[in-house]
């Protein structure tokens, strides 16, 4: 069993979408722990680490814990709390990799031309345009704004190529957000989050979620959409060596692109995180 470090161990993380917890009893992994979730005699979700109780919360569709003291709440999304958007979950997707490099991917654009052709970008449009970096509350959160990137079907709503507007918010280690431009409402952003549930150092599981403004899209086709998109990203993700995330700039070179990968890294060296890291 790994070490995890204090930051990584405070963490709340999701463990399944709640439409999904139909059975009297699941488990799963969290942190190299065996995780049994069950229900008790009033229905209510109880989570389990051995015979250690751990809190169960329900959060964005999803069921949520930790195996530590978490100093911080399950990242704050007020979108989420608009009555005019659209609550959809993706599901849960295992992926042989780091949750680290989870989200890191989800941080890159340049990969869109060539991973997600036709859908969110297209040769010759391959130019990742310069873009800013910050640090929020307190150096808790990175953000990315000012991304633009060409994308021939930014939505499954969107009926052509757009300039689409980015910002990418990493709200914990292992949690990411993205608002992008709402092709049904352009004075708006639809909000994509991507949280990582880390159950070994080289596996995870990922829990997409998103809060739309689409009102006629069927469900069906939106968690379709979406979990193509992601299921494009886990074969570049599970083709990657090493598995875990180097956070040494030796080992892989970065270009200009990659400066909000490069932020997440030297954010995640500074909170001490080592799982999932390169040793």
């Amino acid at each position: 069993m790994s070490t995890v470090d204090p930051e990584t161990l405070s963490q709340w993380y999701p463990l399944a979408m709640l439409e999904d917890l139909t059975e009297p009893h699941f488990q799963t992994m969290l942190l190299d722990r065996f995780i049994d979730v069950s229900r008790d005699d009033k229905g209510a979700l109880q989570v389990l680490c051995g015979n250690r109780s751990l809190p169960a919360r329900e959060r964005y569709g999803y069921l949520w814990t930790s195996l530590g003291e978490p100093v911080r709440d399950i990242p704050s999304i007020p979108e989420a709390d608009e009555s005019d958007r659209r609550l959809v979950c993706c599901g849960s997707i295992a992926v042989h990799s780091s949750g680290l490099r989870v989200v890191e991917n989800f941080l890159d654009m340049a990969h869109f031309p060539f991973v997600h052709t036709n859908i969110l970008g297209a040769e010759p449009e391959t130019e990742v345009r310069r873009y800013q970096i910050e640090t929020r509350e307190g150096g808790e959160e990175i953000w990315a704004t000012d991304c633009t990137f060409f994308q021939p079907q930014a939505a499954l709503s969107a009926s052509g190529g757009i300039l689409t507007d980015y910002t990418y918010r990493v709200a914990a280690p292992f949690s990411t957000l993205l608002y992008k431009t709402c092709p049904a409402s352009p004075d708006r952003q639809d909000v994509i989050a991507l949280f990582v549930q880390p159950m070994t150092p080289t596996r995870s599981r990922a829990h997409p979620v998103m809060f739309l403004i689409d009102e006629t899209s069927p469900l069906e086709g939106l968690v379709e959409f979406q979990q193509f998109i992601f299921l494009q990203d886990r074969i570049i993700l599970e083709n990657q060596r090493p598995r875990l995330m180097p956070l040494d700039g030796k080992y892989e070179i970065p270009t200009m692109a990659d400066r909000s990968s490069v932020a997440y890294r030297r954010w995640l060296k500074a909170k001490g995180v080592t799982y999932g890291v390169l040793a």
